[in-house]
């Protein structure tokens, strides 16, 4: 099913209360304020509200009741059949604020990633609001693809794992699932924050801390993002040897999905 079968235009803007389609070869160079996306399985999708959450929390408070009523709108518009991951973002250009909405096919969804630690400086400016570090995001995610990975690893000033260019990332210590430092400043991944209370609900003890790469020689490392869910690091390009438990990723990955709703 094409996007135009489906009945919402590949991208548009936020106007007088209404999506409206916009020719792409008339956008003009905008800088992003905040995005946020998700995926979307015949019209299920995990914890939509922690996503609209997130993406009103990064916008100017005076935008908010216009950004409520943009979120209510790309819900509505979304295809009920397919797989979808849908982008929404405030775009800035000048003094003038606008919402846009991509209605995008879901591309293909893995179950496993190689990471490598990225070399340079964090080239995050706002690391905690998803959207404006975005394309400083593809550009070490792409330097570490040229070295046989899939995501780039960011590391605090004292090698301590922070994130992903577009994953969180959590590991286990035998039974106890470990997600990075508070104090790490990073984008509150909302498969990550599914995840912990999933952990907590039945029993499973989190804990967070400080970890280097190194220190994780041997053990199991996922990644978790809202397109593919969770993926197992298989390896670490000149890092730790990782490992897996058998059946675990796929017990984990099964009940994460369970977790799907309709879309209101």
């Amino acid at each position: 099913m094409s996007e135009q079968d489906a009945g919402a235009p590949a991208l548009s803007r936020f106007r007088n209360g209404a999506l409206e389609a916009i020719d792409t070869c008339e956008v003009a160079p905008t800088a992003v304020v905040a995005a946020d996306s998700w995926f979307v399985d015949d019209g299920r999708v995990l914890a939509i509200d922690l996503h609209r959450q997130r993406f009103l929390r990064s916008i100017p408070a005076e935008l908010r009741p216009e950004g409520e009523a943009f979120f209510d709108a790309v819900l509505a518009a979304l295809p009920r059949q397919g797989e979808w991951f849908p982008r929404v973002d405030l775009r800035r250009s000048g003094e003038r604020y606008e919402f846009q909405f991509r209605s995008r096919p879901a591309p293909r969804r893995e179950r496993s990633v190689v990471l490598a630690t990225h070399r340079g400086r964090d080239p995050r400016r706002e690391p905690t609001v998803k959207g404006p570090d975005l394309e400083a995001m593809l550009r070490i995610r792409t330097e570490a693809q040229s070295r046989g990975a899939g995501e780039a690893v960011i590391t605090s000033p004292e090698g301590y794992l922070v994130e992903g260019a577009y994953s969180a990332l959590v590991w286990w210590r035998g039974d106890i699932l470990a997600l990075p430092s508070d104090d790490l400043e990073r984008v509150d991944s909302v498969t990550a924050r599914s995840l912990e209370t999933l952990a907590t609900a039945l029993g499973t003890e989190v804990v967070r801390e400080h970890t280097t790469a190194n220190e994780l020689d041997g053990h199991e490392v996922w990644a978790l993002s809202a397109l593919h869910g969770i993926r197992i690091a298989t390896a670490w390009i000149d890092g730790p040897s990782l490992a897996e438990r058998p059946g675990r990723l796929d017990l984990w990955r099964r009940r994460l999905d369970a977790l799907r709703r309709p879309l209101p």
